[in-house]
């Protein structure tokens, strides 16, 4: 038995008993993603009962019931077999690049088991190729699918020759198009709404990456500038001493070491006090030390340095940074809560302050009271809209037989001066009785 008496044979059951709509499916042109390949379908056999039929060859037959072991079983002689021992080698070749990108076996198991027990949807991609992915699957997905490049520089999506947001679901049949940018790069929160194996073990792999040479930097910035305390020049750390130093510390590397500084695991003063121990003539200069410089913020793009959503800190607060060992360096107010509450833990505080004429926007939570009447929202996003800033998000918090109601706005603003400048057109609104920046916010 080959294909074509596989088509005729359906054809020949669907002449003696009626198919039921939606229930075939045609799994030899379109294998799936493990190149299993039959023809499904279900009859409405005598007496109305349903019955399910499924039509392959032998070799499918092998394969189905043997899965990715059944390639052992197969004659090289046979082009067909060789067909899909390929189809077999490539999902087996996949399994092991999910494998290399998770971090550890219970990721790759998150990432395997999604791919082993998919609800398939097929799609099309711009030259036509199908690609069969789990049902659910988003853009994003496709991308991967397509090449860990695309995904990675993804920026948005059109189906159907309509653009659409890459948390877009697909649907069999159709088309998809990923338009793709030099400067895109990952998103975490793609990590929310990505369903396929490959995607996920490819964007957690890349940020992984990128956080750990933001950590990198912010460590080394961290280390010199304990380093310049000791009045001794970054430079003058040679290789021969840090080789020393990752001895001492038993660890793999230079990078290791600074990471660890980032996150708060070691204190930079210790190490450059260690780094100076182990160089030759600079016993006079170590009583003579100056205060430590303040690190530059620029605001939120390094991911080692995350701005705090207690107090939201915008450029022209007075700001500390806290040395956080999973989030890296966190920037909060001086009047923030937290500031308070770990005050007693002064290791991990560093002086920070804010580079100057940063044109990034930064959020910044509000709470305007007003009298609960229409049209009051659509007039307080016209003025946070005329001020040049942005909504991120907005609620509302109604009073239970009062004539008031709370608006809580996240916006965004370059500053100080930008958000006052917006306070003050809001104050202007008829109605509005109050506006308050909501700090020690918690969630």
């Amino acid at each position: 038995m080959n294909i074509n008496d596989c088509y005729l044979t359906l054809g020949t059951l669907h002449s003696l008993y009626n198919p039921i709509p939606g229930k075939f499916k045609d799994y030899i042109a379109i294998p799936k993603a493990n190149g299993y390949q039959s023809l499904h379908s279900t009859l409405l056999g005598p007496f109305g009962v349903p019955v399910e039929i499924q039509i392959r060859t032998k070799n499918m037959h092998q394969l189905a019931e043997a899965g990715v072991a059944a390639h052992w079983l197969y004659k090289t002689k046979d082009a067909h077999v060789t067909d899909l021992q390929q189809k077999t080698n490539q999902w087996l070749k996949r399994m092991l690049d999910i494998q290399n990108d998770s971090s550890n076996s219970l990721e790759f198991l998150e990432h395997l088991k999604v791919d082993l027990f998919p609800d398939e949807v097929y799609v099309f991609s711009p030259d036509g190729k199908i690609f069969a992915l789990p049902k659910n699957s988003s853009s994003i997905d496709f991308a991967y699918a397509v090449h860990s490049d695309v995904g990675n520089k993804a920026v948005s999506a059109k189906i159907n020759q309509m653009l659409v947001p890459l948390r877009t679901r697909l649907s069999t049949g159709d088309h998809v198009e990923i338009i793709t940018s030099t400067l895109a790069k990952p998103n975490p929160t793609w990590l929310n709404f990505v369903i396929t194996g490959k995607a996920r073990s490819q964007i957690r792999n890349y940020l992984r990456s990128a956080e750990s040479k933001d950590l990198i930097f912010l460590g080394e910035k961290m280390l010199n500038n304990a380093l310049n305390a000791f009045h001794i020049h970054p430079t003058a750390i040679k290789k021969k001493h840090w080789n020393k130093l990752i001895l001492d510390y038993h660890v793999e590397s230079k990078d290791e070491i600074l990471m660890d500084i980032a996150l708060g695991k070691k204190v930079n003063v210790m190490v450059a006090h260690q780094l100076t121990n182990l160089m030759d003539g600079v016993a006079s200069n170590k009583k003579q030390t100056k205060m430590l410089d303040v690190i530059t913020i620029k605001g939120s793009d390094d991911m080692a340095i995350q701005l705090a959503n207690c107090c939201h800190p915008i450029p022209g607060d007075p700001i500390l940074g806290y040395i956080n060992k999973e989030k890296g360096l966190v920037i909060h107010t001086h009047d923030c809560q937290i500031v308070n509450e770990l005050s007693l833990d002064h290791d991990r505080w560093v002086d920070v302050e804010w580079e100057p004429d940063s044109e990034k926007l930064f959020n910044v939570r509000l709470s305007v009271l007003v009298v609960n009447e229409r049209g009051m929202l659509g007039k307080i996003a016209s003025v946070i809209a005329d001020a040049e800033s942005n909504i991120d998000n907005v609620s509302l918090q109604d009073m239970d037989g009062s004539p008031f109601a709370t608006l809580n706005f996240l916006v965004q603003v370059r500053h100080r001066q930008h958000l006052a400048e917006l306070i003050r057109n809001l104050r202007k609104i008829t109605k509005v009785n109050k506006i308050t920046r909501v700090k020690n916010y918690k969630n």
